[in-house]
């Protein structure tokens, strides 16, 4: 009997560590490299002269949607440094002392504290474009 109980508690032991092995090895580990991604620079601002301080501030990321014969009305982008990007449609930017620009699917614009302008949906879609800014508090 004292052996019968031996051998079952030895097999026991076993089977535990075999599923214990096995549970291990089945572990994927966090990789250490990057593989497969690809990236391109869209639009930077450097921010050294556009903001006295960042504390209170945030960063956000819209999607903004501008129907056609939509405009967005004279605004500047003192102390609210943003980038843009054209997902859909066309919007043209109408900036002061610059000729006007029209921004389509993959184009954009980078807004220092030097821009002041306005913008209008020209097109005959709506104009979708993804809008990163740092906004006043």
């Amino acid at each position: 009997m004292q052996l019968n109980r031996a051998i079952a508690v030895s097999v026991m032991i076993v089977i535990v560590f075999a599923f214990l092995a096995g549970y291990a090895a089945g572990q994927r580990q966090a990789p250490t490299q990057t593989v497969g991604q690809s990236e391109e620079l869209l639009r930077s601002l450097d921010l050294s002269n556009e903001l006295d301080s960042t504390k209170g501030r945030m960063l956000r990321m819209r999607k903004v949607t501008l129907q056609p014969g939509g405009v967005l009305g004279l605004h500047d982008h003192v102390d609210r440094p943003a980038i843009t990007y054209v997902l859909q449609g066309e919007v043209t930017y109408h900036q002061d002392a610059k000729p006007d620009q029209v921004a389509k699917a993959g184009g954009g614009f980078a807004e220092g504290r030097a821009t002041t302008h306005w913008a209008e949906n020209t097109g005959k879609v709506p104009a979708i474009w993804i809008a990163v800014d740092i906004p006043k508090p």
